[in-house]
């Protein structure tokens, strides 16, 4: 789960952690007022939508009078934003952060992430703060320092020191930069975050340590440990159909393809995706149903699918081990008469129960094209399709 830049420094700002003061604006005129109340010389006017890249969008202005703020807010508002994580189709902006401006010395990056090579959680830290860190990673790999946290002992203060020294922080920073580190891991680990990235961290003229920007990412299998989290989720920022699924505990993911997948297990969605790619198709979602699902899942996962307008065929590849092949038969058969499909569909079935699966199928009476593997399956759903 993602919030906005404005709700994660909010929730840094109770662990401790330093950040610019601001407002949350959603009309011009909040705006103004938002900056009225901050009474500085220069007002940052932000967009605030669920992606990186804003500022080369357009979507950060620094305003140096309440009327520059209205003429950004004015013109940020209601605009949509494409960047390199938003797609093609961009993101409406419906809320602004009206900031305070700061004296900058120098920018850097810190991030915490998890890392499945140690199983651990690692905290990485660059000088080259304010560019993306997958460039600094692909250009100049060398300025990108890492400390692996031990879970029994969290971030020690050495380790958060060695990455302030690596990075460059000014002497007399180092404390703050420690204290600032320390923090940002304890909001981490106890909101259970999946992405604690601060990208740039700055230096001030009056010898703070800011995070300028926050991006916080949550596992969702944890929100309900946080209800307060839960609250800050703006499901205006999310694919309707995305929402859909997670009513029912389904997995889904919408792509750009034509062929809608719906398959159980998350590694054999992604091999799913895979062998249609080979074949020439393009997938239209990924969709894991889950090792337990019933036959109003499977409906429900068929009706979600066929609510994209771009899906031309489906793809149903089953591997029954938990998940019973005749009950996957039965969503099927169901869904199938309930949306009325006139669309092709591809069923590959295997595992357990799966000849009363196939007679299901069969016996239904209905245009189904049995598959007897993954690959005669997706070879066959790109063929139809086309």
């Amino acid at each position: 789960m993602n919030i906005h830049e404005y709700q994660g420094k909010e929730l840094l700002r109770e662990f401790g952690v330093k950040v610019p003061n601001g407002f949350v604006a959603f009309t011009v005129d909040e705006a103004v007022e938002a900056a009225e109340k901050l009474g500085t010389n220069v007002t940052v006017v932000k967009a605030q939508i669920h992606a990186g890249g804003r500022g080369k969008a357009g979507g950060v202005k620094v305003a140096k009078s309440l009327d520059e703020v209205r003429t950004y807010a004015n013109e940020i508002l209601g605009k949509t934003l494409v960047t390199h994580q938003t797609g093609p189709a961009g993101k409406e902006v419906k809320r602004l952060l009206i900031e305070e401006g700061c004296d900058i010395q120098k920018e850097y990056y810190v991030g915490v992430v998890l890392d499945r090579a140690t199983s651990r959680v690692v905290m990485m830290a660059s000088e080259e703060g304010g560019t993306e860190i997958e460039e600094v990673a692909e250009e100049t790999p060398e300025k990108i320092f890492k400390e692996v946290i031990d879970p029994a002992i969290g971030l020690s203060p050495y380790q958060a020191r060695r990455l302030a020294f690596n990075i460059n922080i000014p002497n007399e920073l180092i404390n703050k930069a420690v204290q600032f580190m320390t923090s940002l891991y304890q909001a981490f680990v106890e909101k259970d975050c999946s992405i604690a990235e601060i990208n740039p961290l700055v230096t001030t003229g009056d010898g703070e340590v800011l995070a300028l920007d926050a991006k916080l990412n949550f596992d969702d299998n944890a929100l309900y440990r946080h209800k307060d989290i839960q609250e800050l989720r703006d499901l205006e920022e999310e694919d309707e159909k995305e929402i859909e699924a997670s009513k029912y505990d389904l997995s889904y993911i919408s792509l750009d393809g034509n062929i809608g997948c719906m398959v159980n297990g998350a590694g054999l969605a992604m091999s799913t995706m895979d062998i249609i790619k080979h074949y020439g198709g393009d997938p239209a979602n990924f969709l894991d149903v889950g090792g337990g699902a019933t036959a109003e899942k499977v409906t429900e996962a068929f009706k979600i699918i066929l609510s994209d307008t771009n899906v031309k065929g489906i793809f149903v590849n089953i591997f029954g081990g938990i998940m019973k092949c005749d009950v996957i038969a039965e969503g099927v058969v169901e869904a199938t008469k309930q949306v009325g499909l006139e669309i092709p569909l591809v069923v590959r079935l295997e595992g357990t129960n799966v000849d009363l699966g196939k007679n299901i199928l069969k016996e239904s009476g209905l245009n189904i094209t049995a598959a007897d593997s993954m690959a005669d399956g997706a070879e066959k759903i790109v063929s139809l399709v086309k």
